[in-house]
């Protein structure tokens, strides 16, 4: 309908509403005639009228005579008059006949009769409107008996037009006059059903409604596009008066659900102007699609209650806007818009219909944020030093420009836009998960342009179904797509470098098949491939004659394991064994190109399982006389091996590294780490040494320390030179126990705070079941025994960097669709409910 068409019938049921509610006086409306003849020969073609014929007015008559004076006025509202017509006595026609005078009533449109009436269904003045009303609006007002006869209109009108259906326990009463002078404004636009069987109502009802009331219900017949798909049926839930009704019309015309882009104390809507509130749905780009969802799924549940309204984040500049995901606005002038954060959309529900709610849930965010307060000023005694950075930096923007926001509707479709999408998932009420999100943007930074890499993450929050598709156990877990393989898991550490290496090396093949002696010798200078180019890392390769197919497949394997953390490449061309003596190596070997192919490294490969090469190829990319820092830390921990460690200042001499070096590459280097630590660039070390000694000794210190058995702290003695000959001199000391111990560490179990953080546990090497085949189509089989993950909500899972595949609809759907508020909710802000799922998710 027309805005302009809209604004016409309003105007006009306003008018028929005022016109029947001011009180009548008088026999304005009441026409009379004085004879049959001159009354028909004034009759208009197509103008309506009522008229009752009488040779006098017998006493018993007077109530009557009463009641049509007073209709006269209001049917005149409606184009049709009320005609007193007086018969001569002589007169003993048809309507001047004893058996009709002031016994029957006759409408007429034109001179064709349409009905004639007892008088004594004309009881007042709603019998009569109502009863013309109906007689007039016959075509536009269907009376129907059975829930058969009430369907098959309903057939006939879906996809078209909407219908109105009233149920009256009895016609002639002020319900079914107010249903009348609807139906004359609005049955143009809807069709207009009636019925008076009580059995018919409770058929059209899930509920025992009430038949002693009139009833009234808007069916939404034009959404119905297809025949087996039911009409939609809103209750009117006031009393069934003529501005009640036009109301319930006026909200039903409206649209479902508007979207606005401005300022919320900007808008107004029917629902405002009518006096009822709008319920504003916040949205962004990003999840627009399952916002609206929501939306509507709301606003159907609201119909007839509240209006809503989807206001996007993206369009409007309100820094409040980020910290709400709901907002309510009053039609009570003077009354500022609420700005909430509701869980699901129970809640916005109860919001409209307990007023008392929007109390209570803004009484519950002011002591969170009194909490919040209490808590940035405690920052100092905070437990968990992540959620410390986290909450001290929760109000710093990240840039996520670079990443691509993933959803239900664009996951599998973003999947093939780039040669490899990485996808972070996570939770955003989760600390670890924000941590690793701010890495995440570093590394976006980092390698935006990269050509074949599309950085992306789903939040998993708002996108429970799709993370539980995909197989994802624990937040935050990081997966590389290519089309046509098996996705591949981090299970690294979540700094930006260690992201990014990650990112770059799962852009090769691992391992990567060289087919020349050039590609070979380039590949270990680190010019080859060009991908790999600018990334100083180790590279591996193994080297292969046709005799050693076993030892070739099994190092296959382990490179599919090892993917993302190791540059493997692979040569078995007919000159393998010149390649391999040239180093001093016979087939199968690896060979070990340090800094730059400067240094190559040849060892034999007696390892032929996967598992068994996995390990070796872990052992032997460590460094021999490691820098400890804290990303490499556990790597060298998980040995299990005592550690000969040199703390310093800065960086060690040349001549302490020399000793060090000679010491740690000679025999007894297989019985602990030799490795150094500098205290600038690594601080946590200044802790460490307080922890070995009252005071920080004199730097630099050499310790031997075994965390493995019996926490003893030995220090090298300070008036020695730092040389090979004086450490292992020392250290033959030790073993024979002719030293003491500087100190000894606390026997208490270390463990870490929660399963989730620890490192150890997730970085222990862990081969799953391996098979040479893929799948073309992201199917994920999780290990039988898997270890925790890194940080983070964990419900168990494999984390090892594994081949996997997604698990297609093995995780039950939640609910339907708009049940929860999905990406609309930042879930950060409720920080008590960060382990609690609600019963959507």
């Amino acid at each position: 309908m027309s805005a302009q068409k809209d604004r016409w019938v309003s105007s006009l049921v306003f008018l028929l509403f005022c016109a029947s509610s001011i009180p009548r006086s008088g026999s304005v409306g009441l026409q009379q005639e004085p004879s049959p003849q001159h009354y028909f020969s004034g009759l208009e073609a197509g103008r309506a009228s009522l008229a009752f014929f009488t040779p006098s007015v017998p006493p018993g008559a007077q109530p009557f005579l009463e009641q049509i004076e007073s209709s006269a006025e209001a049917l005149q509202d409606y184009g049709i008059s009320v005609v007193k017509v007086n018969c001569p006595k002589e007169d003993v026609s048809r309507y001047c006949g004893k058996e009709n005078a002031l016994r029957k009533a006759f409408l007429f449109r034109g001179n064709r009769l349409i009905r004639e009436f007892p008088t004594d269904a004309l009881f007042d003045v709603n019998s009569i409107v109502a009863n013309v009303l109906f007689a007039l609006l016959f075509n536009e007002v269907k009376y129907v008996e059975t829930l058969a006869d009430l369907e098959n209109i309903e057939n006939v009108l879906k996809g078209k037009s909407n219908m109105v259906f009233a149920y009256v326990p009895a016609t002639g009463t002020a319900e079914h006059r107010a249903v009348m002078e609807a139906a004359f404004v609005y049955g143009t636009i809807h069709q207009f059903v009636l019925t008076t069987e009580a059995a018919l109502l409770k058929a059209t009802s899930h509920d025992d409604p009430d038949v002693s009331s009139a009833w009234l219900l808007f069916c939404h017949c034009q959404r119905a596009t297809e025949p087996a798909q039911p009409c939609r049926r809103t209750a009117l839930a006031q009393p069934l008066t003529l501005l009640n009704i036009h109301r319930h019309l006026k909200l039903m015309g409206a649209p479902l659900v508007t979207e606005v882009a401005e300022d919320p104390e900007k808008i107004s809507t029917v629902h405002l102007q009518l006096g009822l509130p709008l319920v504003f749905i916040l949205s962004q780009k990003e999840t627009y699609e399952a916002d609206r969802r929501t939306a509507e799924f709301v606003a159907w549940q609201l119909l007839g209650k509240a209006g809503v309204a989807l206001l996007s984040r993206d369009l409007v500049d309100l820094n409040v806007l980020h910290r709400s995901n709901v907002a309510l606005k009053t039609p009570d002038e003077g009354m500022p818009i609420q700005y909430l954060v509701l869980e699901d959309t129970d809640e916005v529900i109860t919001l409209v219909e307990d007023k008392n709610k929007v109390k209570q849930i803004q009484e519950d965010e002011q002591e969170e944020e009194e909490e919040d307060e209490k808590e940035n000023s405690n920052q100092d005694i905070q437990d968990d030093q992540v959620v410390e950075a986290v909450s001290r930096d929760k109000k710093r923007e990240l840039p996520l420009e670079q990443i691509l926001v993933l959803t239900e509707e664009n996951f599998h479709s973003s999947l093939s836009e780039a040669a490899r999408t990485v996808v972070l998932f996570y939770a955003s009420w989760e600390a670890v998960s924000l941590a690793v999100l701010r890495s995440y943007s570093e590394v976006a930074a980092h390698l935006k342009g990269t050509p074949g890499v599309l950085l992306s993450r789903v939040n998993c929050w708002d996108w429970p179904g799709l993370c539980s598709q995909e197989n994802v156990t624990q937040f935050p877990t990081i997966k590389i797509y290519k089309e046509g393989q098996q996705s591949v898991t981090y299970d690294g550490m979540w700094g930006t470098e260690e992201l990014s290496s990650f990112i770059l090396l799962s852009r090769v093949s691992c391992p990567l098949k060289l087919a020349t002696m050039d590609e070979a010798e380039g590949y270990l200078r680190g010019e080859f491939p060009s991908e790999l180019s600018s990334h100083h890392h180790t590279s591996l390769l193994g080297v292969f004659s046709t005799a050693t197919s076993e030892a070739r497949e099994a190092f296959e394997e382990a490179g599919n394991v090892l993917s993302g953390r190791v540059r493997m490449g692979m040569y078995f061309e007919d000159d393998a064994l010149a390649l391999s003596q040239k180093y001093s190596v016979s087939p199968p070997a690896l060979l070990l190109a340090r800094s730059g192919g400067r240094s190559v490294e040849g060892i034999a490969l007696s390892k032929r399982s996967a598992q068994d090469m996995v390990q070796m190829i872990r052992y032997e990319l460590l460094d021999v006389f490691p820098e400890i820092t804290v990303p490499n830390l556990p790597q060298y921990l998980q040995l299990g091996k005592p550690f000969l460690i040199l703390f310093s200042a800065g960086d060690i001499s040349q001549i302490e590294s020399k000793e060090m070096l000679k010491l740690a590459k000679g025999r007894p280097q297989q019985a602990f780490v030799a490795c150094w630590l500098n205290l600038k660039k690594t601080p946590v070390g200044h802790g460490i040494l307080k922890m070995y000694f009252s005071t920080t000794p004199s730097l630099p210190v050499l310790l031997w320390v075994n965390l493995h058995a019996g926490g003893q702290v030995f220090k090298f003695p300070s008036e020695q030179s730092i040389t090979e000959m004086n450490i292992l001199s020392w250290l033959e000391k030790l073993q024979a126990g002719l030293e003491i111990p500087s100190s000894a560490l606390s026997e208490e179990d270390w463990k870490p705070p929660l399963p989730a953080y620890d490192f150890l546990q997730m970085m222990e090497p862990s081969v799953p079941e391996l098979s040479p085949h893929t799948s073309p189509h992201p199917g994920e089989t999780p290990a039988q025994h898997p270890p925790s993950s890194p940080g983070g909500a964990s419900a168990g899972g494999d984390t090892a960097i594994r081949e996997e595949a997604s698990q297609e609809s093995t995780a039950e759907e939640v609910g339907s669709p708009g049940r929860d508020l999905r990406g609309t909710a930042p879930r950060l802000a409720a920080r008590d409910k960060q382990g609690k799922r609600h019963s959507e998710l």
